[in-house]
């Protein structure tokens, strides 16, 4: 009896044990489920971002060219772009409550592509079909990359989920890989805010290396505010937790010195290099914060690695030659160019922007006297000095101009 009945004990408790082993975060459809509603979460947010950036740019272009005295903010259309671009980020944060963070973070080459999209469609100049295509062709290439490397992302993408609650980003923060990796992002910022704080180094690859550093952190916070509040909606409540609050902090903090940093680079350098190489740069650091503290790519196999760095170099790729096809800005220059005057300076002499320096009375854009406002705006006269000559019968000069000096 107890013989006959062993080996049906066996193939009775068979398939508990191999389901259980098969639930595995490559074979579980729920986990996939919610990778896809992350990804189209994060692709919606950031389409609606480039559309509401955009309404509120040609906001601000139709006011300029028209003569309406109304300020942008009380147009509807700027309005318009406002509530689309909180919708748009709403959609972005999110995401990051469904899917890891290594997938969400590369999906914002969408905006570049979108803003493209949008720019060649409403262009204003009428271009013949053959230099149309040979003026945006990088751009269709660029858009076309960036298509495919997505497509790669989201497929080939970490699996990874877990429950963003209190006690798993406690453990996660305290772990050996994530302080160690934290410690040498600490030193490598305080490097690169010696060399461009004390050193003068303006350089677009150090200010956007700060930028990436603290947008790494950025996103990982973000994750853990938006994974904790799901957990709450689900019914687990999270938010009475100190954890919570501490990476709301850190979210807002390093947000905001993010946004000073972007600020400073967009004052020295085209918003096109700023697009292109803050991408590469921002997406690199959040992936590296993302597999070290989230262990995103823990249990992955050596194909879908190698295919998800294939789609961020594809989608890298992209974004260059979208952003590189851009126009660059004519500076606008408020004086009189001195280029046809020789061994004249001018703002253009070794790429540094300088006045014209006549060193006389009345050059342009140098003014000798500026101790006081009212000076500046009062014109300037020739003082008239009559000089009495020895002769009577010579003709005496009626007047002659003296050189002004900064006491006079």
């Amino acid at each position: 009896m107890e013989g006959g009945n062993s080996p049906s004990l066996q193939l009775q408790q068979l398939p508990l044990a191999t389901a259980a082993v098969s639930v595995q975060p490559h074979t579980d459809s729920f986990s996939y489920k919610e990778n896809l509603i992350g990804a189209l979460l994060a692709i919606f947010g950031h389409l609606v971002s480039s559309i509401a950036l955009n309404l509120q740019k040609y906001s601000h272009i139709r006011l300029a060219g028209s003569k309406d005295p109304r300020a942008y903010f009380k147009t509807k259309t700027w309005w318009s772009g406002f509530f689309l671009l909180v919708l748009g980020e709403l959609g972005v944060f999110s995401s990051y409550a469904f899917a890891p963070l290594s997938l969400i973070v590369p999906l914002s080459a969408v905006s570049v592509v979108a803003s493209a999209i949008i720019g060649i469609i409403f262009i204003k100049e009428k271009w013949k079909p053959k230099e149309f295509l040979r003026r945006y062709v990088l751009s269709f290439v660029g858009c076309g990359l960036a298509i495919v490397g997505t497509y790669l992302l989201v497929t080939f993408g970490p699996n990874s989920h877990e429950k963003m609650t209190a006690e798993n980003i406690t453990r996660h923060l305290v772990s050996w890989p994530f302080l160690l990796y934290m410690l040498v992002e600490i030193i490598v910022f305080c490097l690169l805010l010696y060399f461009y704080k004390e050193r003068n180094a303006n350089y677009i690859v150090i200010i956007l290396l700060l930028v990436a550093l603290l947008g790494s952190m950025t996103v990982v916070t973000v994750k853990a505010v938006a994974g904790m509040i799901l957990v709450s909606i689900q019914g687990t409540l999270q938010l009475d937790s100190p954890i919570f609050y501490i990476m709301l902090v850190c979210m807002i903090a390093t947000a905001i010195y993010q946004a000073t940093f972007l600020a400073q680079a967009s004052q020295l350098y085209d918003s096109a290099q700023i697009s292109s190489i803050g991408y590469i740069l921002s997406t690199t650091a959040a992936i590296s914060a993302g597999a070290t503290f989230y262990l995103d790519f823990m249990g992955e196999d050596v194909l879908h690695i190698c295919m998800f760095a294939l789609g961020c170099l594809i989608a890298f790729l992209g974004v260059f030659l979208i952003t590189r096809n851009r126009k660059k800005p004519v500076p606008f220059e408020p004086y009189i160019s001195m280029d046809a005057m020789p061994g004249m300076q001018n703002m253009h002499d070794k790429g540094i922007a300088v006045q014209p320096d006549l060193k006389a009375s009345f050059s342009y854009g140098a003014l000798e006297n500026n101790d006081s406002m009212p000076e500046i705006y009062t014109p300037a006269t020739l003082p008239i000095v009559q000089e009495q000559h020895g002769s009577k019968g010579a003709s005496a000069p009626p007047y002659r101009v003296l050189e002004h000096s900064k006491k006079e």
